[in-house]
């Protein structure tokens, strides 16, 4: 009776174990000096393309603050001559025979620009823009530039130098 329970309880406990698909695979031998054959590990399912971004981000995101607030030198542009060239173009706000420099600016906030021209023989010359920088268009030039067009729609870092006089959000200033 002994060598039969212990048989039975041999056979028993031969099928516990862990299931074959989570065993990790046996390598085999190879004779000395053949290297052996690569392994290769499934690889998770990856979920399909849907062409939308994916919960989490691929890149750290950096704050940014709204472009608006803060009259800052544009980066990308319009140039200082570019909005000279603005002036003299069809608009007729300067005459070709004036001689004119960029004294301050273009300062950006959101799509609007902010520039002050010094003339020569006159007052300097305040100019506000908007639009892309190979495409400004003039939203007013002059001594005061703040029109109401500016004060109900422009941006707050723009309406502070055009109708406050100021210099808040101008780095450096």
């Amino acid at each position: 009776m002994g060598a039969a329970t212990t048989m039975l309880a041999t056979l028993a406990l031969a099928g516990c174990g862990a299931p074959p698909e989570l065993r990790q695979p046996v390598p085999t031998g190879t004779p000395t000096g053949t290297p052996s054959a690569p392994t290769t590990a499934p690889t998770p399912a990856l979920p399909p393309a849907t062409g939308l971004p994916s919960a989490v981000p691929t890149a750290p995101a950096t704050p940014t603050t709204d472009a608006g607030l803060v009259a800052a030198p544009c980066r990308s542009g319009p140039s200082g001559q570019r909005v000279i060239q603005l002036l003299r173009g069809r608009s007729g706000v300067l005459p070709d025979d004036i001689r004119v420099q960029v004294r301050t600016g273009p300062l950006c906030a959101a799509d609007w620009q902010y520039t002050v021209l010094a003339v020569t023989g006159h007052e300097e010359l305040q100019v506000v823009t908007r639009g892309g920088p190979g495409t400004p268009e003039l939203v007013t030039a002059g001594t005061d530039v703040c029109t109401v067009e500016v004060r109900a729609t422009g941006p707050l870092g723009i309406r502070t130098l055009a109708c406050d006089g100021g210099t808040v959000g101008v780095p450096g200033a």
